[in-house]
């Protein structure tokens, strides 16, 4: 499976910034700068995204939008899910982000400046991570990579299965209008998941590698945090890194068992499959065997694709797992294997990895 990457383009992003106007929100405001000879930045930014990314951009399965809004921009072929009418307006940006989320998008690839940001923000709230081309006259929101080059290699460490952070950076904007009478200062409009790329953590290195102590009382400690206002039912799979969370909750669990805690509060202990498939309202914690790389199908044959069918793999699924076991896969995707063909082409993509204390990489998950 290959990685599914939405393209989406303000084409009149950095319309006004060479001619002065400080902006390029409105259509006053870009027909005076066509007037005075204004030109669009994306051409000039997606060439020189797509020439750093190279033979990666051939590797990843692109969705776009129609024309000038992506497609033409597109130098490899792409599915286009998306057709605004002219001339496009910020509702067709936030339309088509909409559009690539929906058709499968694991990450989105947009070239704009502040005013695209904010119409991402508002169309994008389910924490699908955007990788910013900066290509308009303002650029205070943090979703920006800082160059063209800078956003490829981000997409292409993805591809490739390096460690990518997960972050939630700020978007901001100006008002133009304060901004030409030379009032500055930007407002605050919310956040968006934004990869970077990402090394070890300072506080769990020793003599400059990951110290697997350290890293898996800040895993267990992440688990924690991230199921404390959880009251459905629990799910927690075998392994070593799952048996360290389970004694964090109290109980003396299974290494090499599924075990469960009901909506009432009673854990059951090495599970089979036929009690997981009555589960309602449940939440899967789980991590994978060192090396291998197989998520589900090796060793917790219990979780069946009766059980989980049920499960939102985004909403419902915690994975777990040290950096230095997802760098031992040397770039490797991890591998779904659960008996269900189509299952695992449905949650295959991008996911988020919990790596210590609310701290996640970005990484890929394919079928087997």
């Amino acid at each position: 499976m290959r990685l599914t990457v939405g393209f989406l383009v303000n084409p009149v992003a950095g319309l006004g910034g060479s001619v002065g106007l400080k902006g390029s929100d409105g259509e006053d405001i870009q027909r005076k700068a066509a007037e005075r000879g204004g030109s669009p930045r994306a051409p000039q930014r997606a060439e020189a995204f797509f020439s750093a990314l190279g033979e990666y951009a051939s590797r990843v399965r692109w969705l776009t939008v129609a024309g000038e809004m992506g497609e033409e921009l597109l130098p490899v072929p792409a599915e286009v899910v998306y057709t605004p009418e002219a001339p496009t307006t910020p509702e067709d940006t936030r339309t088509g982000a909409r559009a690539l989320q929906d058709n499968g998008a694991d990450v989105l690839v947009f070239l704009g400046g502040d005013g695209t940001a904010r119409d991402l923000y508002d169309a994008l709230r389910t924490g699908l991570p955007v990788i910013g081309i900066p290509s308009g006259v303002k650029m205070h929101s943090g979703v920006f990579a800082t160059s063209p080059r800078a956003g490829a290699e981000i997409l292409q460490r993805l591809i490739s299965g390096g460690l990518v952070a997960s972050t939630w950076v700020e978007v901001r904007d100006v008002d133009e209008s304060a901004l030409r009478e030379g009032r500055t200062g930007s407002r605050y409009y919310g956040e968006l998941c934004v990869p970077e790329i990402a090394g070890f953590v300072q506080h769990t290195k020793i003599g400059g590698r990951e110290d697997e102590d350290l890293a898996l009382e800040e895993i267990v400690q992440g688990c924690l945090a991230a199921l404390d206002d959880f009251d459905g039912a629990l799910v927690l799979g075998p392994g070593g890194t799952m048996l360290a969370l389970k004694h964090a909750l109290g109980i003396e669990g299974t290494l090499l068992g599924v075990d469960v805690r009901d909506v009432s509060g009673e854990w059951h202990l090495d599970v089979g499959s036929e009690r997981l498939e009555g589960l309602e309202n449940a939440r899967l914690v789980l991590s994978f065997g060192r090396g291998q790389g197989v998520l589900i199908g090796r060793g917790n044959q219990q979780l069946s694709p009766a059980f989980l069918r049920e499960l939102d793999p985004r909403r419902d699924v915690l994975v777990a797992a040290s950096r230095s076991k997802l760098a031992g896969l040397d770039g490797r995707p991890l591998l779904l294997d659960t008996g269900d063909t189509a299952l695992d082409q449905a949650w295959a993509g991008l996911w988020k990895i919990l790596v210590g204390f609310e701290d996640y990489l970005l990484y890929k998950v394919n079928r087997a």
